[in-house]
């Protein structure tokens, strides 16, 4: 029976989660986690255990169980400790402050389920990303220097966390000057306008699919930032939507170009009228699209997850 070990930061306790800031995103962490957890266990010959912070928050089901971290024992700590007594690990987390890749070190590339090293130190990064697109031949936002406003950002920040828009470039400027100037890792684009939409992919050694075309709710406040509402997965009919063979193709382009991308990744886009689709960045790990995206599909994606990491656990092993 192969074990498997699912761990999401902000579940997991590793947040203030009491914080009422941080209340949405404790519960968005919650649903991805327990969409995973649901279709693993959907699947036979398979032993879950989740991680979760404070009090099991499971009701009791079959080859289910539960682990939270010692009293100060860090994330990385936990995740290497529960790892070791594993398959396999699906981990999700923030790009954030180096988050993701030193939970990549501490569960090991050989049980780690999604995205290489690689891929992960290089999408963590809005700048890097953006430049190794362009150089791809993928519309990004540096192309956009004709644009009216300017957005600025965490360079290694998820979702729209702490993103303003600026009706000007020197507006923007002397927003990335004070970020930096706190010490902050900030970037600065045109802020491309159009509709924010994403890709939902499976990608592996031998294989990248697009398995869904989201639409990702986002508002601008009164002074500029960006508030993320939540995604509608599965929003773009890929058999009405005239954009869904583009979108497709943006999809196997986007891997072709960040080698490693593994398991359930995302790709955040604006559909420009000129432009067409632009790449804002791209996620290495699973993301809030993965909630009810199973039933919606009708086929169980950590199936799929499941495949490509034994296809990419094959690869290393004919490697060695």
């Amino acid at each position: 029976m192969g074990r498997i070990f699912v761990y999401e930061l902000l579940s997991a306790g590793a947040s203030c989660a009491a914080e009422p800031a941080d209340a949405e995103l404790l519960a968005a962490g919650r649903a991805m986690r327990d969409a995973i957890v649901g279709d693993l266990l959907r699947l036979s010959g398979l032993h879950v255990t989740c991680a979760v912070g404070g009090a099991p928050s499971f009701p009791h089901r079959p080859r289910l169980t539960t682990a939270s971290p010692r009293p100060g024992e860090p994330p990385a700590a936990f995740v290497q400790r529960l790892a070791r007594q594993h398959d396999a690990s699906w981990v999700v987390a923030p790009e954030t402050n180096g988050m993701l890749m030193r939970l990549h070190d501490a569960v090991g590339a050989a049980r780690w389920m999604g995205c290489s090293a690689a891929a992960i130190r290089i999408a963590s990064s809005k700048r890097a990303t953006a430049a190794l697109l362009d150089a791809h031949g993928i519309a990004t936002p540096l192309a956009a220097v004709d644009a009216q406003r300017w957005v600025v950002k965490p360079d290694d920040g998820a979702g729209a966390m702490a993103t303003r828009v600026h009706a000007s470039r020197p507006a923007a400027l002397d927003d990335l000057r004070r970020r930096e100037g706190a010490g902050g890792a900030a970037t600065l684009e045109p802020f491309v306008e159009g509709e924010p939409l994403s890709i939902s992919l499976l990608a592996g050694p031998h294989r990248v699919e697009t398995v869904a075309l989201n639409r990702q709710q986002l508002r601008i406040d009164g002074e500029g930032w960006i508030h993320d509402l939540g995604v509608h997965s599965h929003a773009v009919d890929p058999r009405t939507d005239p954009r869904a063979p583009r979108l497709q193709a943006l999809g196997r382009e986007v891997a072709r170009a960040l080698p490693g991308l593994g398991g359930f990744v995302g790709i955040d886009l604006v559909w420009n009228e000129r432009r067409g689709p632009v790449v804002i960045e791209v996620n290495p790990r699973t993301t809030c699209a993965y909630v009810g995206l199973s039933d919606k599909l009708q086929r169980n994606l950590a199936a799929d997850v499941l495949a490509l990491h034994a296809a990419r656990k094959a690869d290393d092993a004919v490697a060695a």
